[in-house]
């Protein structure tokens, strides 16, 4: 397991999508996420006529044998990233894990998951109420942009406002998939209308909520006093008096968000920043396989 503390440690962000995916995969023995969309897909031995882009490689250099990637749909598509960066990102999970580094490291991996499928990546950035924009590509090199402007990722300012969603809108009108990495705080719903206006594309959406487990939990390790990091509005909390009542607070919210999303036709994913980065992803891509995402 990728403990997300131990990623931490990794400053190169190539090297850490690539043991992510590359430590991940192995667990699937004989079948793999390779396909486009982040789709599930079989292996099959290799017929005449067959596309040789699709041979695996590394299949062959185990077994000795030339096996094809199956997938659902046969054609490349768009995978746009979409990251929260407003100020509550730098939340600190008790792990020392900060949610914009968890989203990083999730982004980076399923951008090189992407890439490896031939699908095109792109990313967006929703941070101090603007939008960072690079567009949709397909080459190893632009691979490697996307993950420099990750790096630079630093959380600052509240949620981007809604003027400029308009920028999401300029596509070419090719099929995306459009994933969603964000905790899922907003002042005044605009994450709410994000995602009105992102239902409304027709594209397939896919929302990550990231929590840190002391949110989970409320467990602050004896601190009594917690701070909005965008707002900097300060309240004093007994957490282990109001605990019970968080949790089953907690969880009626993740099940209507859970609900309200599903009605848009938007697949959700809430992970915790203390889960294993490989875990999170093996569950997510299986759940995705039997159609639960």
């Amino acid at each position: 397991m990728l403990d997300p503390k131990t990623l931490m440690t990794i400053k190169d962000l190539p090297l850490l999508a690539k043991t992510v995916i590359d430590g991940f995969m192995n667990g699937f023995n004989k079948s793999s996420v390779k396909g486009p969309g982040l789709e599930f897909s079989q292996y099959r031995s290799y017929q005449p006529g067959d596309d040789l882009r699709w041979l695996d490689w590394k299949m062959f250099a185990r077994s000795d044998r030339y096996y094809i990637r199956e997938s659902e749909v046969e054609t490349s598509i768009s995978v746009r990233f979409l990251v929260d960066a407003s100020a509550s990102m730098d939340h600190v999970d008790n792990n020392g894990v900060k949610k914009i580094d968890y989203a990083r490291f999730l982004t980076a991996s399923l951008a090189y998951l992407a890439n490896l499928q031939g699908d095109s990546v792109a990313l967006n950035v929703f941070k101090e109420g603007g939008l960072f924009s690079l567009p949709s590509k397909a080459d190893p090199q632009h691979l490697q942009r996307l993950f420099y402007h990750l790096k630079q990722v630093s959380p600052a300012g509240v949620f981007t406002q809604p003027v400029h969603y308009k920028e999401l809108f300029a596509g070419n009108g090719r099929k995306e998939l459009l994933v969603f990495v964000t905790d899922m705080y907003q002042a005044d719903g605009e994450i709410n209308t994000l995602l009105d206006s992102l239902a409304a594309l027709r594209h397939e959406v896919i929302v990550f909520h990231l929590m840190g487990q002391n949110e989970l939990d409320l467990d602050f390790e004896g601190y009594s006093t917690l701070e909005d990091l965008e707002t900097g509005e300060v309240v004093q909390v007994n957490t282990r008096a109001a605990q019970a009542e968080y949790k089953q607070r907690l969880q009626n919210y993740i099940a209507s968000l859970r609900l309200s999303l599903a009605g848009k036709h938007i697949a959700y994913r809430m992970i915790s920043t203390g889960q294993p980065l490989d875990e999170a992803l093996r569950e997510f891509l299986v759940q995705r396989k039997k159609g639960f995402i």
